[in-house]
């Protein structure tokens, strides 16, 4: 006689069978998970141990279950502490997908006007200008322009960029003791369509920062993020007011 696998046997591998396929990114957001009745057959088990399943699965923020479509893989959702710096790897990896980065250009030229604007320099100099991209699994989670002033940090001119993003080759050469963040919504434009794989006109959070070592302004960078996969966060105590 053929022995069949306990309900909760079933229930665990229906569980670690959809979270590989997400969190390796085999699933991509957006994806529709097979049918109950699929998943029943395709397991050979109950219509309540996949619905058992799918639940938790929702219930831990992997899937959305949509009445009378089905079910289908988040969008993961990261959060930011607005008044902390720290590396996007460290956004991507509370949503449990594996993270990449890419660098996409790279030039080193003489500050112009606008350059000097976004650093807030006084007078023309060398910069280095840097585009990148970093993802959670396989989609695009956010884009990343930066301007780094090479008279504050002379070694970024011998850095490619290739291996490592800027913000923590940068945390760990360079102490800063001042930073300034500017929080904004934007429609997308075709660049930023392209890098994030959305649609043109698509809502986008951007999050500027500039950071200054003693009275030296060292970086400036823009993040931008599809809205609907990030937030901002803060914490705060009261003051002695109401």
């Amino acid at each position: 006689m053929t022995m069949t696998a306990e309900p909760s046997s079933l229930h665990q591998r229906i569980l670690s069978d959809i979270s590989e396929k997400i969190l390796s990114g085999t699933w991509a957001p957006g994806h529709r998970i097979p049918f109950e009745h699929e998943l029943t057959a395709e397991y050979s088990c109950s219509r309540m141990t996949v619905n058992k399943a799918l639940s938790q699965l929702a219930k831990a923020g992997l899937i959305e279950r949509r009445r009378r479509s089905g079910s289908f893989v988040r969008q993961p959702h990261s959060q930011a502490a607005i008044l902390e710096i720290h590396d996007i790897r460290t956004e991507v990896e509370v949503t449990g997908l594996p993270y990449r980065y890419e660098r996409v250009s790279r030039h080193k030229r003489r500050s112009n006007t606008e350059d000097r604007d976004l650093l807030g320099l006084e007078t023309a100099g060398p910069v280095l200008a840097l585009e990148c991209r970093h993802f959670a699994g396989k989609r695009p989670f956010c884009q990343e322009r930066r301007l780094i002033n090479l008279t504050a940090v002379p070694e970024a001119d011998e850095e490619e960029f290739f291996d490592i993003s800027p913000s923590p080759w940068l945390v760990g050469r360079v102490p800063w003791n001042a930073a300034e963040h500017r929080i904004r919504a934007m429609a997308a434009d075709q660049a930023i369509a392209t890098a994030l794989d959305i649609a043109v006109g698509a809502p986008c959070l951007v999050v500027e920062r500039r950071t200054w070592n003693a009275e030296h302004p060292v970086t400036q960078v823009r993040f931008v993020y599809a809205a609907e996969s990030h937030e901002l966060v803060a914490r705060f105590a009261p003051s002695q007011g109401t």
